[in-house]
């Protein structure tokens, strides 16, 4: 058994067919790693004040970008505070309200993908090995790009023939919101009870509350559809999309153009959810799929969290005079060339990483899926091979940084505020939360990795010592 202390435990040879399996030790650390043994997010009432703070945080905001011009607002006086409370109430019951027009938008949204993804061929990938599972691999269906690219068609027919216009969504945004949050509400909570009523929970702390926020069960599935997969994309970044191009209708509809600023966030959002479902096969090799439960935290998040919170500058563009946003052609060039590199860089290292986990099991498979960028797969790659009996990859983006994706990600959520300049600081919301969301993450993921590799973490450590971006941290 080889022992990543020094050089003498980096491999540069062909993965592929190769599966690795745990060493004993190695499910010894897996076992631990598969219970509860701390609190994490500040323990229950930490949990408690994110289930109760962020969605009135996403009512503040957008009352604030939608009815005050873009602006944080606050009461003036002691004596203001109930008005000022009084006004955001308003506009929440009113502009906010689950009315049934939203229902059938966001209901109907729900129900089309879930037809769809049990419907449409697809592509079967095996997962990575499940230690609760007893180190099961289980097989996801992956039909995400069929499924988004009949969505789309569907969305135009629907818009062209005036039965759904697509500025609808931006128009009701409020309303849409809410119902978002409901459901989110409702299929944790629901999600819990049915995990709890049918014994396959796992990883439970004894806290109700707690156990909600982060989940009782791993792997929830309705038929073909693996439902953890199937929200990470099939709504949020769906939504997310959508809305860019309703701004976009939106603009073309009241000016009769539609500005580079708005093209370039539907140019974006198309990337993001375009890599998602083109490489949806690297999807099961995430953390996210692995470890991370079904609770409040992904399932809020994703059907609310973020579609409702990511695209305010879509929002604030929409609804305001283009020339508050007028950028130089240079500006433009540069903003454009930013997204387009971080993107690269984001594509290809997540790219790299899932499919040297795909080539260690053996079962990596080439797709042709649009588009396929240059660099996306390593060949002989180089690693750390560990104790544990997992590899450390070392090699490609890898070699630079731990986390060369989170960089590129957090720099194109950036570009997602810049593309309306200083006009409002709310856009930049999405930037200043996934900050504190991925040094969190890391802080996680970090903290796992130390415990389940031992030295072999310290030698991986050395071999790339840059957690984020190389010389600076």
């Amino acid at each position: 058994m080889s022992t990543a202390v020094d050089t003498g435990s980096l491999r540069q040879r062909p993965v592929n067919g190769t599966r690795q399996t745990p060493s004993e030790e190695g499910k010894k650390t897996d076992k631990l790693l598969d219970s509860h043994t701390e609190y994490e997010f500040g323990g229950p009432w930490g949990v408690l004040a994110i289930m109760t703070g962020f969605p009135v945080l996403m009512y503040y905001l957008w009352i604030c970008l939608v009815f005050y011009d873009g602006q944080l607002v606050f009461p003036h006086s002691v004596d203001d505070i109930v008005p000022f409370l009084g006004r955001m109430w308003e506009h929440i019951r009113v502009d906010a309200s689950p009315n049934l027009y939203a229902w059938k938008v966001y209901g109907g949204l729900i129900i089309y993908q879930l037809f769809l993804a049990w419907w449409v061929p697809g592509y079967m990938q095996e997962g990575l090995p499940v230690p609760s599972l007893g180190y099961k691999t289980l097989m996801y269906k992956c039909n995400a790009i069929g499924c988004i690219y009949l969505t789309w068609i569907t969305a135009a027919a629907l818009h062209w023939t005036g039965i759904f216009r697509l500025t609808s969504i931006i128009d009701n945004f409020g309303h849409l919101m809410t119902v978002a949050m409901i459901v989110g509400f409702g299929v944790s909570f629901g999600m819990y009870f049915l995990t709890v009523a049918t014994g396959n929970q796992i990883r439970m702390s004894g806290n109700f509350i707690y156990d909600v926020f982060m989940g009782a069960c791993l792997n929830p599935r309705i038929g073909p559809i693996d439902l953890k997969m199937w929200l990470e994309v099939r709504i949020p970044w769906v939504l997310v999309f959508f809305m860019s191009v309703s701004g976009a209708c939106k603009q073309y509809e009241t000016y009769g153009y539609v500005t580079p600023n708005m093209a370039f966030m539907c140019l974006a959002t198309w990337l993001y959810l375009n890599a998602c479902i083109k490489g949806e096969e690297c999807i099961p090799q995430t953390w996210d799929m692995f470890h991370e439960k079904w609770g409040f935290l992904v399932i809020f998040w994703n059907f609310a969290g973020v579609p409702f919170s990511y695209i305010y500058s879509v929002v604030y563009m929409a609804t305001h005079d283009p020339e508050n946003y007028r950028f130089s052609t240079p500006t433009y060039v540069l903003l454009f060339g930013t997204l387009l590199t971080a993107y690269y860089i984001w594509d290809t290292s997540m790219s790299q990483k899932s499919r040297f986990k795909m080539q260690t099991q053996g079962i990596f498979e080439y797709r042709k899926t649009f588009p396929q960028l240059p660099w996306g797969t390593l060949h002989n790659p180089k690693y750390i091979q560990t104790a544990h009996g997992n590899r450390l990859l070392i090699d490609g983006w890898w070699a630079y940084s731990r986390k060369p994706n989170y960089v590129a990600d957090w720099i194109m959520s950036l570009t997602w505020g810049l593309c309306q300049g200083t006009c409002s600081p709310i856009p930049y919301f999405y930037s200043v939360f996934f900050i504190a969301v991925l040094v969190h993450r890391v802080g996680r993921d970090f903290e796992r990795c130390a415990l389940k590799y031992g030295k072999d973490w310290d030698a991986y450590c050395r071999a790339v010592p840059a957690k984020f971006i190389p010389g600076v941290f």
